[in-house]
């Protein structure tokens, strides 16, 4: 059961081949500054019983090019892992935005592209891509189902308390002005792997999964379910971000336009590309070099760091408190799954709440539990793998589409 999964971005395509009968990951890679001239292609394939990479520069103009380049790589008889493109059961896409109307993953029809097509509006950088993605790969890939895996779709089960903004009512129904949250396909994996992982039922279990990563979210996951998410209407909101700001109070915005004379375009920018840790730090907004500076004694590293891990501490405080109680506690993404010292200032002086980490598990750990053994509430560190999961979802969407057992 081979699945390509396909995640197409504004200048870029990753994409990875699975076996899901057992092999495994077959290759993987990256096409980047699509669009631009010199484009750079890195494909990592398994060879006998080993992964290769090979590294390109080619003219990638669209991303239909992009697919094209990946699908011969796939078939070449050098560098591919794939003899014919009938080997591939379906492809999985990653798609941002599926608004309210999804709360689950979908099988790719005419219908389903409109409906992407009509969110653009809600994610205008990322869902036209997506979409060009699907239509390149109907093209190439012809009489091969698709799915569309939604960011958005795990978060539609949070009650209306949580999602609705107290904006006037009419707006909400008029231009769908609320709270979608994302990241979803990464909560949701790792909320099933600490299950499996603790032999647990997660149907039972109140999990806070924290996404730490240049893009960060917090997720409240009572009973499998997500009840919160501190991502918003936007991925703007909540948590302190690689160059997004998180939380603030919009009168900045207006405070701003008048003082600094800035456009609505260049407040966007403002606020989404040169604030969050590169914006307090003034050095960058790579956790690691932050963390670096910081221990080097730099004053403005160590403040974005604090308040990093501040607003962290704070939508753990209030996704306990909302669930009544806590079960698991995990790290996912780039700075949750890598960066022990960050676990650390993250559960310190939270042992009211019963959270704790065992400071050699947590050093030494790749994944699994960090906590003391005997404690009731389980910290875990688990790396995400949206491509599994969405892998997964292609799967049982096109299996209860034709009906196959």
């Amino acid at each position: 059961m081979r699945i390509l999964v396909l995640n197409c971005g504004s200048s870029s395509v990753k994409y990875e081949l699975m076996d899901l009968a057992g092999a495994g990951e077959l290759a993987r890679g990256l096409i980047e500054r699509v669009g631009m001239e010199n484009a750079v292609v890195n494909h990592h394939y398994i060879s006998g019983d080993s992964f290769k990479d090979l590294k390109l520069v080619r003219n990638v103009p669209t991303h239909r090019e992009g697919i094209r380049i990946l699908i011969d790589l796939l078939l070449d008889q050098e560098h591919g892992v794939i003899e014919d493109i009938d080997e591939i059961y379906g492809i999985g896409h990653r798609v941002v935005h599926g608004g309210e109307g999804y709360t689950d993953s979908a099988y790719i029809t005419e219908d389903v592209k409109k409906d992407i097509r009509d969110c653009i509006e809600l994610a205008p950088l990322h869902n036209p891509h997506h979409l060009a993605g699907i239509e390149a790969t109907e093209t190439l890939i012809p009489d091969h189902p698709q799915v569309a895996v939604f960011d958005t779709a795990f978060h539609q089960t949070m009650p209306e308390k949580a999602f609705m903004y107290a904006f006037p009512y009419d707006l909400y129904k008029k231009h769908g002005i609320r709270k979608y949250g994302f990241h979803g396909t990464s909560h949701k994996y790792v909320s099933h792997k600490a299950a499996r992982l603790l032999d647990k039922d997660l149907s039972e279990l109140k999990i806070i999964s924290c996404h730490l990563g240049n893009g960060a979210s917090l997720c409240a996951v009572s009973g499998g379910r997500s009840i919160d998410t501190s991502m918003g209407f936007t991925p703007l909101s909540g948590l302190i971000m690689g160059t997004r700001t998180g939380d603030f109070d919009p009168a900045v915005i207006l405070y701003l336009m008048n003082k600094e004379a800035l456009s609505l375009s260049e407040v966007n920018t403002l606020i989404n590309r040169h604030s969050g840790l590169y914006g307090v730090s003034g050095l960058s907004r790579d956790f690691r070099e932050i963390l670096k500076d910081a221990r080097e004694g730099g004053a403005r590293s160590r403040l974005a760091l604090d308040m990093f891990v501040y607003r962290i501490k704070h939508y753990i405080g209030a996704y306990t408190a909302k669930m009544n109680g806590l079960d698991v506690l995990i790290f996912t993404a780039g700075i949750g799954s890598n960066s022990s010292e960050l676990r650390e200032l993250v559960c310190k002086d939270m042992d009211f709440l019963g959270i704790r980490i065992d400071p050699e598990l947590n050093r030494e750990c790749a994944q699994g539990v960090i906590s003391p053994p005997d404690d009731p509430l389980k910290v875990m560190c688990i790396p995400t793998n949206e491509e599994l999961l969405i892998a997964r979802e292609t799967e049982r969407i096109i299996k209860e589409r034709t009906g196959e057992e």
